[in-house]
């Protein structure tokens, strides 16, 4: 599953400083992606992701956050809040919990980190 995080997530990772237990919730391994839609390491990440959507025991999340209205305040608090300046920024997590977090890293590396395998 590949799914666009909505204003109401956004707004309760910034209100809350974590995602809701609906998105950690969403499957057993979950990465969630915040990024900006320009950046070409993300158009590369996307490409596997999409490939990957159908992975039953894990799910996917996104935002393009330079599209959104809350562009500046999610961007100062991923900076400021996960102290993370590059894009994609991504977190990944396993049963609920952060298991990790990275910026752009291979295709391997990446579902090392999501799938743990």
């Amino acid at each position: 599953m590949l799914r666009k995080l909505d204003e109401a997530e956004c707004s309760y990772l910034m209100a809350h400083g974590e995602f809701s237990a609906q998105v950690l919730s969403a499957a057993d391994r979950v990465a969630v992606v915040l990024t900006q839609s320009w950046c070409p390491q993300w158009q590369m990440l996307r490409s596997w992701l999409e490939g990957w959507a159908q992975e039953p025991a894990a799910a996917l999340f996104y935002v393009e956050y330079d599209r959104e209205s809350y562009f500046e305040p999610l961007m100062l608090f991923k900076e400021n809040h996960f102290d993370n300046r590059t894009i994609p920024y991504i977190r990944y997590y396993a049963a609920g919990q952060l298991a990790g977090e990275s910026n752009f890293i291979g295709r391997q590396q990446f579902a090392r980190k999501w799938l743990g395998r």
